[in-house]
């Protein structure tokens, strides 16, 4: 135990508290979502052929109405959430192993790298061939979209671990178990908390991109089919609601990196 509270106080002895009052950069934030905004409305009135955001919000009280929207929305993130967690799951694990131990590594990296090369929008076609057009084809793909983006940045995180430190654990008498859970875990969780952001843009992206392919539900689904019937206004309502729900889980990913990295030194 004793040696466990000096392994702790070795991986963080350097580090200082990061300030946590940003409102300069909140202000920022909203005041740049407005601009967008007006810039999108002059646009529209400018001739081009664009909906407004008032038709864009009538849209979207329509579909809301009529139980279209709600539907939609939840088909895409139970797909979503289900492949980002799935993936993560497994990479977390997975980049720990390839970090810390050789063998793993030299067994997995060409295969993880292998497939980091083919999008997994790629694979959607032989997924729909091999599974149909059912709910586990979509998943798979946004499974390893999530894990492929993870993976790396956890490896990454292992191996990037100070040695200084692992070295310094191993003389105070600690075991391989004590230095992963006291150093290499700490050290890593800011790029796993990184991959897994990365990760969830991956999600987005490859599910509307499936659903697009072959789907009857979803926000992807709608955005294809009001595309047909050249209906901007519900293309809209899907780009504007799968923005708004990435950028809302992005930031509650970056409170959970800020909570639990709070000992890292910032700028």
């Amino acid at each position: 135990m004793h040696a466990d509270r000096e392994v702790a106080a070795a991986a963080s002895a350097d580090l200082t508290p990061p300030k946590k009052q940003r409102p300069t950069l909140l202000i920022l934030n909203v005041v740049t979502i407005f601009l967008g905004i007006g810039v999108w409305w002059l646009v529209s009135i400018s001739g081009i052929k664009l909906p407004t955001p008032p038709e864009v919000v009538q849209a979207a009280i329509k579909m809301a109405a009529n139980g279209t929207l709600w539907t939609d929305l939840g088909a895409s993130l139970t797909r979503v959430l289900t492949g980002f967690v799935l993936g993560t799951a497994l990479a977390i694990p997975v980049g720990f192993l390839m970090g810390w131990y050789p063998w793993a590594r030299g067994l997995l990296e060409p295969w993880i790298q292998f497939f980091r090369t083919v999008p997994p929008l790629a694979i959607i076609p032989l997924m729909i061939a091999l599974l149909g057009i059912g709910e586990v084809p979509k998943i798979f793909v946004i499974f390893l979209a999530a894990f492929l983006s993870c993976v790396i940045s956890t490896f990454q995180g292992v191996v990037q671990v100070d040695k200084t430190l692992i070295n310094a654990a191993r003389v105070l008498g600690a075991k391989d178990g004590t230095i992963f859970a006291k150093v290499v875990i700490p050290a890593s969780t800011p790029f796993i908390l990184v991959g897994m952001r990365v990760g969830l843009g991956s999600a987005w992206a490859t599910v509307i991109a499936a659903e697009l392919i072959a789907a009857q539900v979803g926000l992807g689904y709608r955005m294809q089919q009001a595309q047909i019937y050249y209906q901007l206004p519900v293309i809209f309502v899907g780009i504007v609601i799968i923005g708004g729900i990435g950028l809302l889980m992005d930031r509650g990913l970056l409170w959970v990196e800020n909570k639990l990295t709070s000992w890292q030194e910032r700028r």
